[in-house]
């Protein structure tokens, strides 16, 4: 497709019906007159000849065309000159080719990134632009230059990140209303991949610390204000410091209420955040039948007003020709929230610091949190969940299991709680109601009957498969031998042959593990079986355990993925690395403690 330039009046153009965007009546072109006006036109339209040599029709440029006539007539009227219009004229006349002209030009394009508007934008202005001259220039509203500037307040990752899409435009939004160091320190969970990242709105909670209130909703002066931080888009306003805000808003909600009392009104009602008004549980009144104002007040500061209402049966009583009598004044409290927080904090403050001469007292209301939980304590019951149905019946009819179940129901009742309760954390409790209950009875308790009350509630809490369980099984010299017997499910779940000759080898001897090392699995788990039952004629074999449930684990093959090893490898590691002592550092004197010398009276720091 060849074509050549030219500049042809602006009388001999007319749109073609080739263009995809002709129509009979003219398009909208404000957006493109204030550019048009300081620099005329920049793009050729694409144009073909009409079927005679002086006149053509435009293929593509519609909106420049039309644009050009209203700068044409504004010259005219002015008395200037009228300029023609920059063509590329098309040597080819076939529809087709016109078509694909006006289609390519109209859809071919790629707008610029806000973050490469905002770069060309800064050097504009720093060539002297102003944001009206920007406006003007570009056919954009202020507000549309100043959101394209703001991005010039973040640090240049952020806004790489953002031109990368990584970030979304409601995210970046927030995040010009941050400080360089709220930025950085944004920037540091955004490059963590296992730390949670404020986006969106939640990063606005994370900016204004968990409540964001918008000026917008204050009924007082925010002029003298402070605490006010905004987005640099110039869109949102927010106040940094809520209690400040609820402090003057709360003054301002008072004021107006008294205003509507001396207006002649019955009452005005505060509504407060934790309600609401719903209109359908009202219906409309007027001020002379008793009609109330509700004021309305939200979480986030907005304060709605709604005036001459009452209560559903109140208007059924003025349908009847009662008068309602205004409603009782509501008692005011003694004191303020805020002297209530003072309160609060400094008896908080005096009573965890007397806390640390009551050690007894202190354990007892630390077994206390984690049976009955509060809003500081969330301690979370081991399960012991399978989908194997064989594997949850083993374990229920284990020995280790009956004997954790008795000494749970002694614990329930030492509680005087119900004992039929699955387990004693959290029983009986609601979000921590159960709290000063629990501890009362725990402070009336003696040292021995404490101590299977933390067991008990440790036991519950006992994370199953964690390292933890190594490390502590190892400490007490833990035997499996009286709390385990090989029954169905673990013959079940044991089908590697390697294994299993192994396992031979330990209940019947290496000569019989050699002599059946070629045989099927099943033939090696019936000698297992009968030297451990003392059936067939076999030497009964007692208090075997398998390597992986012994204190502690063994693997039977090199292969690893035992996660028992495992967990037991890694635990003895930290505490090699965690006990290995300084080179600078003497060793400890022959007095030193250790489990061999652990102080006399171990329950006496229980004593409250």
């Amino acid at each position: 497709m060849t074509m050549k330039l030219d500049f042809i009046d602006l009388g001999k153009l007319c749109v073609s019906k080739a263009n995809m965007r002709f129509s009979k009546k003219a398009p909208d072109v404000t957006d493109i007159l204030p550019t048009m006006r300081r620099h005329g036109v920049i793009v050729p339209v694409l144009v073909r000849r009409n079927g005679s040599p002086e006149t053509f029709e435009i293929v593509a440029g519609a909106r420049r065309f039309h644009a050009a006539n209203v700068l044409a007539d504004e010259r005219r009227a002015a008395g200037q000159e009228v300029d023609p219009m920059p063509c590329a004229i098309l040597e080819s006349g076939e529809n087709a080719d016109a078509i694909e002209a006006s289609l390519i030009e109209n859809t071919a394009r790629i707008d610029p990134d806000e973050v490469s508007r905002w770069e060309c934008f800064t050097r504009l202005i720093r060539e002297g632009r102003g944001v009206d001259d920007l406006s003007t220039t570009f056919g954009l509203p202020e507000l549309a230059v100043r959101r394209a500037l703001a991005l010039g307040n973040l640090l240049p990752r952020i806004r790489a990140a953002y031109a990368r899409k990584e970030i979304d435009a409601t995210t970046v939004r927030h995040l010009t209303m941050a400080s360089k160091s709220q930025q950085k320190a944004w920037l540091a969970l955004f490059d963590d991949p296992d730390a949670w990242c404020p986006t969106g709105y939640q990063l606005k909670q994370w900016l204004l610390g968990g409540q964001s209130i918008p000026v917008s909703n204050a009924l007082f002066d925010t002029a003298e204000m402070k605490g006010i931080v905004s987005d640099l888009f110039g869109e949102e306003s927010y106040f940094a410091d809520a209690e400040a805000f609820w402090t003057a808003q709360n003054a301002a909600i008072e004021q107006r209420r008294a205003a509507y009392l001396d207006d002649g009104w019955a009452d005005a009602v505060i509504v407060p955040p934790a309600e609401h008004f719903h209109t359908w549980e009202h219906q409309k009144a007027p001020k002379r039948k008793g009609g109330r104002v509700y004021i309305d007040v939200h979480a986030n500061g907005e304060v709605t007003f709604h005036e001459g209402y009452v209560t559903a049966k109140e208007a059924r009583r003025i349908e009847k020709g009662e008068t309602i009598d205004a409603a009782p004044k509501p008692v005011r409290a003694e004191i303020t929230g805020p002297m209530q927080c003072y309160i609060d904090l400094h008896r908080h403050a005096a009573l965890r610091a007397a806390l640390l001469d009551h050690g007894g007292l202190a354990l007892r209301l630390m077994v206390a949190h984690a049976i009955a939980g509060s809003p500081q304590w969330s301690v979370h019951i081991e399960k012991q969940t399978t989908r194997n149905d064989a594997i949850a019946d083993s374990i229920e009819n284990s020995r280790g299991e009956a004997d954790f179940d008795a000494a749970r129901r002694k614990v329930l009742a030492l509680l005087s709680l119900d004992p039929d309760e699955p387990t004693v954390c959290g029983a009986g409790n609601a979000m921590g109601s159960a709290l000063p209950l629990i501890f009362m009875r725990l402070m009336v308790l003696g040292d021995d009957d404490l101590l299977c009350v933390i067991a008990v509630v440790m036991g519950e809490t006992l994370a199953s498969g964690s390292a933890i369980i190594e490390t502590v099984g190892q400490q007490i010299g833990m035997d499996m031998a009286p709390y385990w017997q090989a029954d169905d499910a673990f013959f079940e779940l044991v089908r590697d042959r390697e294994v299993l000759t192994a396992m031979v080898g330990e209940v019947a001897g290496e000569m019989v593990a050699e002599a059946n090392r070629s045989e099927k699995t099943k033939v090696l788990k019936a000698i297992i079986r009968n030297h451990l039952d003392g059936a067939d004629g076999r030497e009964n074999r007692e208090g075997w355990v398998p390597r992986w449930m012994t204190f502690p684990p063994a693997a039977y093959t090199a292969r690893g993925g035992v996660g028992t090893v495992e967990k037991a490898e890694w635990a003895a590691s930290s505490i090699a690395q965690s006990e290995a002592p300084d080179s600078d550092e003497e060793g400890p004197d022959e007095t030193g403690s250790g489990p061999d010398n652990a102080p006399s009276g171990g329950n006496a720091a229980l004593a409250a």
